[in-house]
């Protein structure tokens, strides 16, 4: 008889749970640019299926080979967007469950997540377009880098809220920006330029909110929750970013389709960009996150890597 090798996840620590404390219930806008960003993301909702031009997409015109690797990128894509569909609800009942956090923070996570949804259905209709959505990464040991279960980490008590916030509202979705830029800068099919010109407008607001909130946080740190925010970011560069999370080419050991398929998606213009493109834009954007941090009183130092330049 053969035997069957079950596949064991690593388990997880408990979290610590946070207590309800509702009351007083404060509604008054304390952090006004981040009460624009809930009021223009109202103002500047869009449809997918109504906005978007599908039919000039003409996904046939191109060889199979582009195709497939279209439909690759697109996964992908599709792969991190989803993430916020767990991790954004989780950051709202963080920010509703613990005590003194503001409420324009959580009227604008509400409409995040609207907004995140959206793209998760832009990019599921073009991976299905060019030949249908491909479940998961070519070498399962890649799933590891989009398996983060951030919606628990949020979640835990013992996470410090604002070097959270830093990480992943600030830095992470900072460099989404800047590489959907770098990746409509080499864009040329039409319907894929609407669909990255929106993503653009949204996570524009997202970025700016992670920055605003940390802004408003900053006066009230000690020493030792820079050192913790410091701590935390270190760690985001080099488990997630490093580990090919946003730019496959990072890890050719584990991402070697996904990277090639985003080179024959970028010749192609289907929204996707050189390495060398993308490289320069992760080094730049690093060092303008550095001089925003240093004048917030955070320190982050200079990152090594094998894939690439120092940064």
């Amino acid at each position: 008889m053969q035997r069957v090798m079950r596949r064991i996840e690593p388990s997880l620590p408990p979290s610590r749970l946070l207590v309800e404390r509702r009351f007083p219930l404060e509604m008054n806008v304390t952090l006004p640019e981040i009460r624009e960003l809930y009021d223009s993301g109202k103002a500047g909702r869009w449809n997918p299926y109504r906005d978007i031009d599908w039919a000039a997409l003409d996904a046939a015109q191109y060889d199979a080979p582009v195709r497939q690797a279209a439909r690759r990128v697109w996964s992908r894509r599709l792969w991190v967007e989803a993430t916020g569909l767990t991790e954004t609800p989780a950051l709202l009942m963080r920010f509703c469950m613990e005590t003194n956090r503001e409420i324009d923070s959580k009227f604008y996570l509400t409409v995040r997540n609207t907004e995140e949804a959206w793209h998760v259905e832009c990019f599921d209709r073009l991976a299905e377009a060019f030949g249908g959505r491909i479940a998961a990464p070519a070498d399962p040991a890649y799933q590891a880098a989009f398996n983060r279960n951030l919606h628990r980490r949020v979640m835990d008590a013992g996470q410090h809220l604002d070097s959270y916030v830093a990480s992943f509202a600030a830095f992470e979705d900072g460099l989404e920006l800047e590489l959907a830029r770098t990746w409509r800068g080499h864009a040329s099919n039409p319907t894929v330029l609407a669909v990255l010109d929106r993503v653009i407008a949204d996570k524009e607001r997202h970025a700016a909110f992670g920055w605003h909130y940390l802004a408003a946080r900053a006066p009230r740190w000690t020493a030792k929750d820079r050192a913790t925010i410091a701590v935390e970011l270190i760690e985001h560069v080099r488990n997630t970013e490093l580990k090919g999370y946003h730019c496959p080419w990072l890890a050719p050991e584990h991402a070697a389709a996904e990277a090639e398929a985003d080179a024959i998606a970028a010749d192609a213009g289907l929204g996707a960009a050189p390495r060398a493109a993308e490289e320069e834009t992760l080094a730049n954007y690093t060092a303008n996150v550095r001089e925003r941090l240093a004048e917030l009183g955070i320190v982050l130092p200079m990152f090594e890597s094998n894939r690439m330049r120092t940064f």
